[in-house]
């Protein structure tokens, strides 16, 4: 006797009978409801890391990019010529390519699925990244670190996704967290190959080997990518329930029994794809303008407002790291140019061990604390590590405690940025949207968040030409408190759920 396929419930009231609620307002098909609780009951494996690791290819390769780019700027001004509104546009190329990137690669991903924008997005990364290093002249460069920008802003929502979607429930905020460190990571390891370069060759052409090392980062990270299965929520989101089984199968259980069992359930599912959102039910993903549907509105603000002003301040900040290590008169003994760049990197290297630590103290405090409590006290923190900054300026250069109050600023400023914001800001989106429209809008928030971070990076240099350090200091200062006003306006419920009681129909 045939079985009759299961209707898709209504998130307005009627389901079959025979569904299983999750949530308020979740109802979903039974053997759905036991797949999605292996995955999210499931033990931290060797699968589980390996997807990690893999998934981190992108954050990775976006730290490591922003940081070659700020030490090869000195040596590309004086290799290629630059003027100053060729050196403005390379510290934004980066970041508008990004915004564009971010935007397509959260609707791609929700489209044709996580793996396929995942490989591609370091395919293309890196076949950029050697484009830059091979160019002859500024507008080359320029285009190169636009297009190396959209691959690695279209991995942002695939990543996030993938990693919210396959982790057990209890290890999803810290794992999510990890995932954004290896960013801190990627400038770390950035910091020791450029001190590398510079410490044996003197010559100008000395930028194109740190572009080469970053497309062969993403080429590597591509090739290795292949290795991933697709994301088992967004299978079963689409009804391909039989792979969705396969991939679940390597994070839950080995042999012939258990992967029989699963088999069998996805023979009862066919091709029934799971609905769990709190949007009217339909066979199409919901469109982009389904992130201001009253349903998500507040989460689309909460996930955008906060991340925009973060990243005001920290890529701001970020990307002129050296020039501000430069002012505290680090290599000043030196007489080259290669010299003083190889000194400002290993400085910068060491002062981004401290965004580490604030991951660390991050991938304890969140899953302990919550999101929005760590979000919030990151901002607070950030505020007083600015205002600590603009205390400095009170005194002398040479005063000690002029060095005191900087050195205390920045340790305040990091720590309190990747313990909260850095780390939560990634997070919320993938928590807070439906499978069907979760990259989209984590897309959506990485594109707002890259919107902020060109702010920052056109107004530091302006701000700070036209009125001083103590101006710029009050920018990251206003940027940290409007960071958790927005958090505090916004806020929603933020205890450790499972992805699909996150769209119960009684949460904000």
């Amino acid at each position: 006797m045939r079985r009759e396929k299961p209707s898709s419930p209504d998130v307005s009231g009627g389901m079959p009978p025979s569904w299983t609620a999750l949530a308020p307002g979740v109802h979903v098909h039974p053997d759905h409801a036991t797949l999605l609780s292996l995955l999210d009951r499931a033990p931290f494996r060797r699968a589980h890391l390996i997807a990690w690791i893999l998934a981190s290819g992108g954050t990775f390769l976006d730290g490591f990019s922003v940081f070659m780019l700020g030490m090869a700027i000195p040596l590309v001004r004086q290799d290629l010529a630059l003027t100053a509104t060729d050196v403005g546009l390379l510290g934004s190329a980066l970041l508008a390519g990004a915004i564009v990137g971010a935007s397509v690669g959260g609707r791609l991903a929700d489209h044709v699925g996580r793996k396929p924008v995942l490989i591609g997005t370091m395919f293309v990364a890196g076949f950029a990244a050697a484009a830059a290093a091979a160019a002859r002249d500024a507008a080359g460069l320029v285009a190169a670190l636009v297009v190396l920008g959209a691959g690695i802003g279209m991995d942002f929502p695939a990543s996030s996704s993938y990693i919210a979607e396959c982790m057990p429930r209890r290890d999803r905020g810290r794992v999510m967290v990890a995932t954004i460190a290896a960013q801190a990571v990627g400038m770390v390891v950035a910091s020791r190959v450029a001190s590398t370069v510079f410490s044996h060759t003197a010559d100008l052409g000395a930028w194109r080997i740190l572009f080469f090392a970053a497309a062969a980062v993403g080429g590597a990270f591509g090739l290795a990518r292949t290795l991933l299965g697709e994301s088992p929520r967004w299978l079963m989101g689409v009804g391909r329930n039989r792979e969705a089984v396969r991939a679940i199968a390597r994070f839950v259980r080995d042999g012939s029994e258990g992967k029989e069992a699963l088999e069998a359930l996805a023979a009862r599912l066919a091709d029934t794809p799971v609905r769990a959102s709190r949007l009217p039910s339909g066979n199409r993903p919901p469109g982009f303008l389904a992130l201001f549907h009253r349903a998500y509105l507040r989460r689309t603000v909460l996930s955008t407002l906060p991340w925009f002003f973060m990243d005001v301040a920290t890529y701001g900040v970020g990307l002129f790291t050296a020039v501000l290590l430069s002012s505290l008169h680090l290599g000043q003994g030196t007489r080259s140019l290669s010299a003083r760049l190889e000194v400002l990197a290993r400085g910068s290297g060491d002062l981004d061990v401290f965004l580490l630590l604030g991951f660390l103290v991050g991938m304890w405090a969140v899953p302990r604390f919550g999101r929005i409590r760590m979000q919030l006290a990151g901002f607070l923190g950030m505020a007083f590590g600015a205002g600590l900054l603009l205390w400095a300026t009170a005194f002398p250069p040479e005063s000690p405690v002029h060095f005191a109050l900087v050195v205390a600023g920045f340790v305040v400023f990091n720590l309190a940025m990747n313990a909260g914001p850095n780390s939560t800001t990634y997070i919320l989106p993938a928590e807070l949207f439906p499978t069907r429209l979760r990259a989209t809008g984590s897309g959506f928030a990485a594109a707002a968040a890259k919107g902020g971070a060109t702010l920052g990076v056109f107004l530091i240099p302006l701000v700070q030409n036209a009125f001083g350090l103590r101006a710029v200091l009050g920018l990251l200062l206003a940027a940290s408190l409007l960071g958790f006003g927005s958090t505090w306006a916004f806020r929603v419920d933020d205890r450790v759920r499972t992805l699909e009681e996150h769209q119960a129909a009684d949460l904000p």
